[in-house]
């Protein structure tokens, strides 16, 4: 029988100094946006990115992936030349792979309000283990 083990705290078996980099010291550079002119006309804009880097905040090793990024516009798109910025500003980033997509996701909600928002990180193989991290957002209607 497994137990229900809340009292349980992370424990660092190897005392390695772990730290992601706290959300006010990303630097993260600022998404631009520019008018959709179909506002109400549904399409889907694709963005794959093969070049995505950040820093492992357990290894300080280099963890690469793909990002992929698909989104409904509302009234309002993502300019391409930030998206680029924005997406290298994480090389000197310490981040977990899980929390990489939902910075990505918040940071991009808030910028274009999009109706609908998938983004998929797809990290390279790391020491016998591939992990794909997956998110979604949904404008709610009034």
């Amino acid at each position: 029988m497994i137990e229900d083990r809340n009292d349980l705290q992370p424990t660092n078996l190897q005392e390695l100094d772990i730290r992601s980099t706290p959300r006010d010291e990303m630097n993260l550079v600022q998404l631009d946006t520019f008018e959709y002119e179909y506002a109400g006309s549904e399409i889907w804009i694709d963005f794959e990115i093969p070049e995505f880097t950040a820093i492992c905040p357990f290894s300080d090793f280099p963890d690469f992936a793909t990002i992929r990024l698909s989104y409904v516009p509302n009234e309002r798109c993502i300019e391409l030349k930030s998206l680029k910025l924005y997406i290298n500003s994480f090389r000197n980033v310490k981040i977990f792979h899980e929390h990489v997509v939902n910075v990505i996701r918040d940071d991009f909600v808030s910028a274009c309000d999009p109706l609908k928002l998938e983004i998929t990180g797809d990290f390279n193989v790391r020491g016998n283990i591939k992990t794909v991290v997956r998110t979604s957002y949904q404008k709610k209607t009034p």
